[in-house]
């Protein structure tokens, strides 16, 4: 079952946004999750994840103004994302991996699984 994203759209620099994926068949043994993006002509960067231990990790550009969270009955990953920025602008990506942790999902970028990207744009 592929990860699924959801919750993309267009918002004014300051507004909010939830992203969602579905998990199911992600979250058994020493699992982690996260959520990456891409702008155009830029990097991919590491944006926020969580593992098994409920360990959360954040990209300093977003700490404190994104919270990623997951729903174990429903199999759901989240992002909140508050006071969105221009610069928020890029597809973000739902990842997954096993054997690994927050801090390794999101310092090493590296993971088996992802999604086929929702796209968030943050007009001024």
């Amino acid at each position: 079952v592929p990860l699924v994203e959801s919750g993309g759209g267009s918002v004014q620099s300051g507004g909010s946004l939830r992203l969602s994926c579905a998990t199911s068949g992600y979250t058994s043994g020493t699992y982690c999750l996260g959520w990456f993006r891409q702008a155009p002509g830029k990097e991919r960067e590491g944006v926020a994840t969580l593992d098994y231990d409920g360990a959360t990790r954040y990209a300093e550009s977003v700490e404190g103004r994104f919270t990623i969270s997951h729903d174990n009955a429903k199999h759901t990953l989240y992002l909140q994302m508050n006071s969105l920025k221009p610069e928020d602008t890029a597809m973000y990506y739902c990842t997954a991996d096993t054997g690994c942790t927050a801090w390794t999902l999101l310092m090493g970028g590296q993971y088996r699984y992802r999604g086929q990207g929702t796209q968030v744009t943050v007009s001024s």
